[in-house]
């Protein structure tokens, strides 16, 4: 074996030394990183309580994701690109034509489908129809629905005017209707309307005399037992939980109402269903109901705060699901639309990491 030869100090020459420090420097936010972390590590613990049980955390199965790394979904006979609706908020407003025109353009953008705000007011004028008239802007192949109210489907078939109806769907290019069910919201309201027929008759009747696929959604109370059996066992496109978590249209009709009227019925804003316990339900009832349920969809929505709720519950549900967002859209949608672009686009690359990393327990 030849001994290794031994550099002569010679050898080192001052040009070599010059080209030594003249490499770049690989990792140039190295020591502001250290120092953010030193900085920072005490504020960035997570306590016990604090994790989120809810999930298996797998660092080892996936390679970062690429943007649009999302499964595709096929919903109402339409493809998303992400498994993300918007909930029905608004309409008749000043802020109206702006809120759906941004909302429809981010839909596009990412692939999500929209449900509109109630288009009450376009049963009986086309005023406002420019702020609902959003199917330019979602394209042609991305889901769109209409919105109205049990109430307003009683008054028109009632006056024999289902075609209002159906007029109504066509001049927007919808490829459907929702119908929000919302008795106590209309109890509470200071010129809600009352119904003369259960909900669930009203919406039979929306089946046999409008052929259009139908949604059914609550407004923030969600849906207990009887009623979601009943709605599962009906040919509808899907059933939208609107569960009690988020916006609740009872409290906030009570909230418009005197002083006298909110003591009296205050309470009834405290009842209702979370959108993991209608999950649980819907599971139960697809074991019990078997052949008997037809439809065959979930729109899970109701204190859907981020993209981890939307992960965690549209994997827990038996039923192909997407999930729902209401407030946290309506919230960046009534400035520019780049602000609103920058909250979906955030929400979208979340749910992409979570597809990647992690697994519901």
């Amino acid at each position: 074996m030849h001994p290794r030869p031994v550099a002569k100090r010679e050898d080192f020459t001052m040009d070599k030394l010059e080209t030594t420090k003249q490499q770049p420097d690989k990792d140039p936010t190295a020591a502001s990183r250290k120092r953010d972390h030193i900085e920072l590590a005490l504020q960035s613990q997570v306590s016990r309580q604090q994790l989120d049980q809810r999930f298996w955390y797998e660092p080892l199965l996936s390679a970062h994701p690429e943007p649009g790394s999302l499964p595709k979904m096929e919903f109402a006979g339409k493809t998303l690109k992400a498994p993300l609706w918007v909930s029905s908020m608004t309409g008749g407003t000043e802020w109206a034509g702006t809120i759906n025109h941004n909302l429809a353009r981010a839909c596009r953008e990412f692939g999500m489908g929209m449900g509109l705000g109630s288009c009450r007011s376009l049963l009986y004028n086309d005023e406002h129809l420019a702020d609902f008239d959003v199917r330019k802007d979602i394209g042609e192949n991305l889901p769109l629905y209409a919105n109205l109210g049990i109430a307003q489907l009683e008054e028109e078939f009632e006056k024999g005017a289902a075609a209002t109806v159906k007029d109504l769907i066509k001049k927007l290019n919808a490829d459907g209707l929702i119908i929000h069910v919302n008795p106590l919201q209309e109890w509470l309201q200071p010129e809600g309307d009352r119904f003369k027929k259960s909900p669930i008759d009203t919406i039979k009747r929306t089946l046999d005399l409008i052929d259009v696929p139908v949604i059914v959604k609550e407004v923030g109370q969600g849906f207990g037992y009887e009623s979601l059996k009943a709605l599962l066992k009906l040919p509808l496109t899907a059933v939208d939980f609107a569960a009690n978590g988020g916006t609740n249209f009872a409290r906030l009709e009570l909230l418009r109402s005197d002083e006298e009227k909110q003591q009296l019925f205050g309470a009834l804003a405290r009842v209702g269903h979370s959108a993991p316990d209608m999950v649980a339900v819907c599971n139960q009832l697809i074991e019990e109901l078997g052949n008997e349920r037809q439809c065959g969809q979930l729109i899970i929505s109701g204190g859907i705060s981020d993209f981890l709720d939307g992960y965690y519950l549209t994997q827990k549900a038996s039923l192909p699901a997407i999930y729902g967002q209401a407030s946290g859209f309506l919230k960046h949608a009534r400035g520019n639309y780049e602000e609103l672009q920058r909250y979906v686009g955030g929400q979208i690359r979340g749910l992409e990491l979570a597809y990647a990393y992690l697994r519901v327990r």
